[in-house]
C-alpha cells in the first residue's frame, strides 16, 4: 500500500518536535562530549587582580562543559575580593566568558610598611599596587570621607584627579595637595564645586 503525501501541517509539527528535542536534549548530550569541555576561559574586565589568582579562586572543574550550569562559577566570581558584580556566559564550542566588574581604586594609603589601594568608600582593596601600578594620590588614611571625595573628583574631573598628589582631612575639610597651592573642599562637595575648580 502506497503512503500518501504528508499534509503541510505535519511538517510544522515535525519541525517543532525536532527543535524541542535539540533544545532540551542537546545540552544533556553535549555535557558528555569532550568536544564541549571548557578549554578556554576569557576574563573580561580584569584590571587589578591577577589572572592566575582569579582562576585559582574560581576552582573551575577539570571536566566542566559549556553546557554545565554556570551558577556556582558565577557565585564564586561575584564573591572574589574586590569584585562588585560578575556574569558568566559561554561561547561554543569550548569557551567560558567571565565578565568581572572590579571596584575602582581612588587612592593609595599607608598600611604597615607598604601601601594599599582603597576604593571610594574607604575600603582597603585586595589588589597589589605593584601589579597594577596605578598612578593614584596618597591618602593619609583609609578615611571614607576623603575617599568619597576622591571618587567624585575621579568621576567628574579626571584632569583635577590626575594632578592630586596627596589628600587628607583637616578641620572637617578635605585638603588636596596638587603640587602647588593646596585645594580645600567640603567632604560633600558637589559635582559643580569640583568641576568649577
Amino acid at each position: 500500500m502506497a503512503l500518501g503525501r504528508l499534509k503541510p501541517g505535519w511538517y510544522a509539527v515535525g519541525a517543532v518536535v525536532l527543535a524541542a528535542a535539540v533544545w532540551f536534549g542537546g545540552p544533556a548530550v553535549g555535557r558528555r562530549m569532550s568536544f564541549f569541555r571548557v578549554r578556554r576561559v576569557e576574563l573580561v574586565g580584569l584590571r587589578y587582580a591577577t589572572t592566575e589568582a582569579t582562576l585559582a579562586r574560581l576552582r573551575l572543574p577539570v571536566r566542566f562543559s559549556v553546557f554545565d550550569a554556570p551558577d556556582a562559577i558565577e557565585r564564586r566570581a561575584a564573591a572574589l575580593p574586590g569584585v562588585r558584580h560578575a556574569e558568566v556566559s559561554r561561547r561554543l564550542p569550548a569557551t567560558l566568558r567571565i565578565e568581572l566588574d572590579e571596584a575602582v581604586p581612588v587612592a593609595l594609603t599607608p598600611r604597615g610598611d607598604s601601601l594599599a589601594l582603597i576604593d571610594a568608600r574607604g575600603r582597603v582593596l585586595p589588589f597589589d599596587p605593584l601589579n597594577s601600578a596605578p598612578d593614584l594620590p596618597v591618602a593619609q588614611s583609609a578615611d571614607s570621607l576623603v575617599a568619597r571625595l576622591l571618587g567624585r573628583i575621579q568621576d567628574f574631573s579626571p584632569t583635577l584627579f590626575a594632578i592630586v598628589v596627596t589628600a587628607h582631612r583637616e578641620q572637617g575639610d578635605v585638603v588636596l595637595n596638587v603640587g602647588g597651592p593646596s585645594l580645600r573642599f567640603r567632604p560633600d562637595a558637589s559635582a559643580e564645586d569640583i568641576v568649577s575648580t
